[in-house]
């Protein structure tokens, strides 16, 4: 096969590079007319081939000398995440117009997307720092998109300073991981661990650098720095997909490096994980107790909904622990997207304000939205029968399954974390339905994006944790 049909084998991310041409072709031929309202239908359906064309891919395939991977379980996480920013572009029709560089955002979003999709294929640490690095840069241009308005120029620095500071910390651990076995391919360095990781201290010290640079990634305890700042700043469009996609993508990749590749090491990388769960749940519940402005309490949100996903690597079984943190992440994309959905409308109803105390006595003039974003609340925090309790009982099972003592411990400090977390989600439902005020937001009508998108969203609440046959294919798809 030569380097050209190589290409043409890379079919998720062929589907998204053809919409990255189009979008740029039809943004730099209307760029001069005023109106575009054709624009966001072209992304959205630009996105259904992104979506459909990796379910169709079953056919394992490997390039560039075992490179890139084309594994039908990673191809199903593309689509979930594809899917994810279909939503995101969906929900952010309204914004996006009045932007005035509506087609720059939708290339921007694709372009990271498919980084994301590059770093989840990859069978070489190079090719994965090169997918890393692909979805980072545009992300920060996105982050930046609100440059005059806001803080998103301040939001953006901070991103792409921690964003560098973690990549140089990253390719730190990298060249450990060479130097100690040789290769950089994914499965030579599975193969040469267990003759040398007991002599090497260097891979140990490979692998807490190349961990860290992923803890940037995921914001987890102590790498969460930036997160609020940049949450924030951020267009709220953007801080959606900041929350849901890069998480996602970020955090399947990280369970196949650590099951497939450190496998051997597990006793090194779980007491790594364990801390690391524990100080992100914890410390991001406290912290979202006392924020008042509610990007910020997302921000801390997002945190601690990221040490509940890795709570699936504690677990033995790979099947069972890569089901459950792709369930758990298909389940918060649909939550995590709907409240983002209501505060970026909201948000431009309300003068771009998003403090908390603006929702005081929401459920009197906008009850349809004040009762979807309780739904959504409820799903995050786990209250039955929403989806988002089904999404933890799953990640709690899977690492409850690997028998070990502390792995039982990791998943009781969890459950009482759950608590404090119902606590802090009711915060905002006690704004919109206990709290009275003098002067409540407006009624206002909703845009045929929103209503679109939190008809998905709350229909993946309502759904995704009653149809077990999601659960079953996905357990039967992932390799």
């Amino acid at each position: 096969m030569n380097t050209y049909s190589d290409f043409l084998s890379m079919i998720p991310e062929a589907a998204l590079l053809a919409a990255l041409i189009i979008l740029f072709v039809a943004d730099f031929v209307s760029s001069k007319r005023e109106e575009r309202s054709w624009l966001n239908p072209l992304a959205c359906l630009l996105m259904v081939p992104a979506i459909v064309l990796p379910l169709c891919c079953t056919k394992e395939v490997h390039l560039f000398g075992d490179m890139y991977r084309n594994l039908f379980g990673v191809n199903v996480v593309k689509s979930i995440l594809a899917a994810g920013t279909l939503i995101v572009f969906i929900m952010s029709k309204e914004w996006a117009k009045s932007s005035k560089k509506e087609g720059e955002y939708y290339m921007l979003m694709v372009s990271t997307l498919l980084g994301m999709f590059v770093m989840m294929s990859a069978g070489h640490f190079l090719m994965f720092f090169l997918g890393l690095e692909m979805a980072s840069v545009p992300l920060a241009c996105a982050v930046a998109f609100d440059a005059h308005r806001n803080n998103s120029a301040e939001a953006a620095a901070k991103y792409i300073l921690m964003a560098t500071f973690s990549s140089g910390v990253m390719l730190f651990g990298i060249s450990f991981i060479y130097a100690a076995c040789g290769t950089l391919y994914f499965d030579d360095v599975a193969n040469r661990l267990p003759s040398l990781y007991q002599q090497a201290s260097m891979l140990v010290i490979g692998l807490v650098f190349f961990f860290s640079g992923l803890g940037f990634k995921l914001s987890l305890v102590p790498f969460h720095f930036w997160t609020a700042d940049t949450y924030q700043g951020a267009p709220t469009p953007v801080t959606g997909y900041l929350s849901v996609i890069s998480k996602g993508a970020a955090a399947y990749t990280s369970l196949i490096i650590l099951f497939h590749v450190f496998a051997v090491m597990v006793s090194v990388w779980e007491i790594m994980i364990y801390i690391v769960i524990v100080l992100s749940i914890t410390i991001a519940n406290l912290f979202a107790i006392r924020q008042t402005e509610l990007k910020r309490f997302m921000a801390f949100s997002s945190i601690s909904q990221a040490g509940y996903i890795m709570l699936a690597a504690v677990g033995t079984d790979w099947k069972m622990s890569a089901t459950a943190l792709v369930y758990y992440v298909l389940i918060y994309i649909v939550a995590n997207m709907s409240v983002f959905t209501i505060i970026s409308v909201v948000e431009q109803k309300n003068g771009g304000r998003t403090e908390m105390s603006d929702y005081d006595g929401f459920y009197q003039t906008n009850p349809k939205l004040a009762f979807l974003m309780t739904l959504a609340l409820f799903s995050l925090g786990g209250i039955p029968p929403f989806a988002g309790m089904f999404s933890k009982f799953f990640v709690f099972m899977a690492a409850a399954k690997s028998g070990f003592p502390l792995a039982y411990a990791l998943v009781f400090i969890a459950l009482i974390n759950t608590v404090v977390s119902l606590y802090y989600y009711l915060l905002i439902v006690k704004a919109m339905y206990i709290k009275k005020t003098d002067t409540p937001l407006p009624t206002f009508e909703s845009d045929c994006g929103t209503k679109l998108a939190l008809t998905i969203c709350t229909a993946g609440i309502a759904l995704f944790g009653v149809c077990s046959c999601i659960f079953d294919w996905l357990y039967t798809a992932l390799q």
